[in-house]
């Protein structure tokens, strides 16, 4: 006789609610059945990317190109079978469906032929990328009103007449009716979805590059995406929030890099009240330090009126900044920045400021706005204009709808298939140790600081507007863009102050915290992956934000392979820099594998000419076996549902739980 089972009144609790699911053991078991299927399959291939910048055209491009992953299937499909050209043809069609059927209908005449040859290659493809999902997964990735159709050509066997007959029947009736390039467009997203699994961005979307906004709209396409802040990221936040000084911040890089297409178009706010306050208060004023940066065709766009106007507005809300910035300072003496207050040191006779026991001339001493015996309390019409503008970012509804998927699908750091993502650094100390801070009323360090900085961020969006909790959310989100040592900027101080007003650049210096000297041990390595629950051969840092000098042979493995590096330079401004135009680095079934693309031509030549951006891959490390969902986050999960359910069927077949058959 089998022993009899018993169960706690919790576990019973729990087991009668799982039993409204799933409500007979033939339910409970089919679905142990598929569960277990599911764990025995490869993982899905996980795509990292970080520090967009804005650069929307490249990245949409290695978004549809699976960062050169359909182009490496097609490869595999049909090296031997198709040329070069039409191989290239068909990862264009693939990646830009829509824009290059209309391109082909204009210059193919028998476009009968072509829908037919292409439908064909396409069912191949997609064939080929869904043999390691269930049917259920693939059909998840069709587009609805093409799901049935789909489904059906990719499991008819053509291997026999009947079902050849049957499946070259569907592609005729799909022509006739004139539905292929409907049908093809959905068949294209469906490979791109099961090319690339999943997307982790590890941050810095925003900033410098031209249309944050439409990178955003994207990511909100994605079905499987997660995000961690960066801090650009975070200015970004701070600003929808409803934080002045982040407003400020924001405006003051945007005008300085000419960057207000994203502010002006991308999310509609008005510089208009700023425009005007600049050209009366700074009319007269001295604005040689604040030449906005033109690049390119936009040196001969803008007239000299038109510079002179960007730069009386990029010093007026500079001055700003810097006073809300000095107010922050001084209503939170545990952010440890009192050497940040910089307006109080300046020698108005003499012409000099005093930083760290050092007298530097001003480059600029004209402050139409600031009372040396007050200088950080804002005129009446700065307070004003910031007000007004502060309303505009917190009342655009595609800017809030943005932020809100930012905090929803992303936080400061991620724990993921034994890889700990974030985008700046765990701050260390010059020993070596992990940083303590005594922010919050209480000292934390490593993953306890995190966790609370990430908590302390949420509330600067989420508490009740006006209540004391939201604005130190908010103050606190400004530390994490620009506070000593904070986790994703990553430095000791920012030198915004000195690189306007100091010639002298030894005043520019901007320390790295010690992390980025100790990460490229790894024993290092391993202790911080420690500190976030994560011990192994194959557990990595996964890092962004610093690019990686590849032109001067930096590798972006560090820490003996533990850590890897992926901000590549993907905005067109670090590229000097780096050397090249962005890494994705991708986790498959079998290795990890390092992207490095170079610059991108544009979205009109890859669709007209077939252009890719061209990459270099290099895997770093192979896995001994194919790696299953059972091995990863997804499957551990999995697993305890597997493990509920056989608790289940014990509980039925005890007696404990009684099945529910219906009519």
């Amino acid at each position: 006789m089998d022993q009899k089972i018993h169960f706690t009144q919790d576990q019973l609790r729990y087991l009668r609610l799982l039993s409204k699911q799933f409500p007979t053991v033939q339910s409970a078991g089919t679905e142990i059945i598929n569960l277990k299927a599911i764990l025995n399959l490869p993982k899905g291939t996980e795509h990292f990317i970080s520090d967009i910048h804005g650069e929307y055209e490249a990245f949409l491009h290695i978004l549809n190109a699976c960062s050169g992953e359909v182009k490496v299937k097609l490869n595999d499909l049909f090296s031997n079978t198709l040329s070069q050209r039409d191989r290239n043809e068909l990862a264009t069609l693939i990646c830009y469906p829509a824009e290059k059927l209309a391109l082909v209908s204009d210059e193919t005449e028998d476009m009968e032929e072509w829908y037919r040859i292409t439908l064909h290659r396409l069912v191949q493809v997609c064939r080929y990328v869904s043999v390691k999902y269930t049917r259920n997964k693939v059909r998840s990735a069709m587009p609805r009103d093409y799901e049935a159709i789909i489904d059906e050509l990719l499991h008819i066997r053509d291997d026999e007449t009947d079902k050849r007959n049957h499946y070259e029947n569907i592609i005729q009736t799909i022509i006739e009716i004139g539905q292929a390039g409907p049908v093809i467009e959905a068949l294209c997203l469906c490979i791109k979805r099961l090319t690339a699994d999943h997307l982790h961005i590890v941050g810095d979307i925003f900033d410098r590059g031209p249309r944050a906004d439409i990178v955003m709209d994207s990511l909100l396409e994605l079905r499987s995406v997660d995000i961690q802040w960066g801090n650009h990221d975070i200015l970004w936040m701070g600003a929808a929030s409803g934080s002045r000084t982040l407003v400020a911040t924001v405006l003051s890089n945007s005008i300085h890099y000419n960057n207000l297409e994203v502010i002006e178009t991308g999310y509609g706010i008005s510089l208009r009240p700023l425009s005007i306050f600049a050209n009366e208060v700074y009319k007269d004023c001295d604005t040689h330090c604040f030449e906005v940066k033109l690049t390119g065709a936009d040196t001969d766009q803008y007239t000299e009126k038109d510079k002179l106007l960007s730069a009386r507005m990029y010093k007026a809300i500079t001055m700003i900044l810097f006073k809300l910035e000095g107010q922050k300072i001084l209503r939170h003496p545990e952010f440890g920045m009192e050497d940040r207050l910089l307006l109080d040191k300046i020698d108005y006779e003499r012409k000099t400021i005093r930083i760290g026991g050092e007298d530097y001339p001003l480059e600029d001493h004209d402050f139409p706005t600031v009372d040396p015996a007050d200088p950080y309390t804002l005129t009446p019409e700065e307070s004003q204009v910031i007000d007004q503008l502060t309303d505009s970012f917190r009342h655009s509804e595609k800017l809030q709808r943005h932020v809100r998927f930012l905090y929803s699908k992303g936080g400061l750091y991620k724990v993921h298939n034994g890889n700990l993502l974030f985008h700046g650094c765990i701050p260390m100390a010059e020993d070596g140790s992990l940083l303590h801070f005594t922010i919050g009323g209480e000292e934390r360090w490593g993953r306890r600081f995190l966790d609370y900085a990430e908590m302390t961020a949420r509330k600067a969006y989420y508490d009740k507007r006006g209540s004391l909790e939201r604005e130190l959310g908010m103050d606190f989100l400004w530390w994490l863009w620009a506070g000593r040592n904070s986790p994703i900027f990553g430095r000791d101080c920012m030198t915004t102050f000195e690189r306007r007003f100091i010639k002298d650049e030894s005043t520019w210096a901007e320390p790295k915290n010690a992390y980025y000297t100790f990460y490229h041990d790894p024993a290092v390595c391993e202790m911080l992956l420690k500190e976030f629950g994560l011990n192994g051969p194959h557990c990595h840092i996964i890092n962004g934000h610093v690019p990686v000098k590849a032109k001067k042979g930096e590798s972006p493995i560090k820490g003996g392979g533990k850590l890897v590096v992926i901000d590549g330079g993907f905005c067109k401004a670090y590229q000097s820099t780096s050397g090249i135009a962005g890494y994705t680095l991708i986790f498959n079934s079998r290795n990890l594998r390092i992207v490095a693309h170079q610059p991108f031509a544009g979205r009109r030549d890859a669709i007209h000419n077939n252009h890719d951006i061209e990459n270099e891959s290099h895997i770093f490390e192979h896995l001994e076996t194919r790696m299953t969902i059972a091995q990863t986050d997804q499957g551990r999960a999995l697993q305890t549902q597997v493990d509920d359910l056989k608790l289940l069927l014990a509980a039925y077949r005890s007696g404990a739980v009684t099945e529910d058959h219906k009519d």
